[in-house]
């Protein structure tokens, strides 16, 4: 895996969204109420809409796709309604002096 720097940490302040393309692969990044950032596939597993678009709840992690309304777990990147059922992709991130960073093959 490489890891790519995202941003500052100020960047993306809590309940924060980015929408990052690395090496062709759109990538998520939602900063958590808890301080927490998680990243996850840009890609709805029900019809390849765009994840990070969709309405963000960062109490309970979980992002609404626009499209057709799955939610999905951004921890774990499975669905938690219908009409998705597949998992999307996640992704490490680790916070090193203050810049975010990605790990993504």
């Amino acid at each position: 895996m490489a890891e790519k720097t995202i941003c500052k940490l100020t960047e993306l302040p809590e309940g924060g969204t980015r929408l990052v393309e690395i090496d062709g692969t759109k990538v998520g990044l939602f900063r958590l109420a808890d301080g927490e950032i998680v990243a996850i596939e840009d890609r709805c597993s029900h019809d390849d809409g765009p994840l990070a678009e969709g309405t963000f709840d960062p109490a309970a992690c979980t992002v609404e796709c626009p499209r057709h309304g799955s939610l999905f777990d951004l921890r774990s990147g499975r669905p938690k309604t219908l009409p998705a059922y597949s998992p999307v992709e996640t992704y490490p991130v680790r916070i090193e002096d203050g810049v975010v960073k990605l790990e993504i093959d």
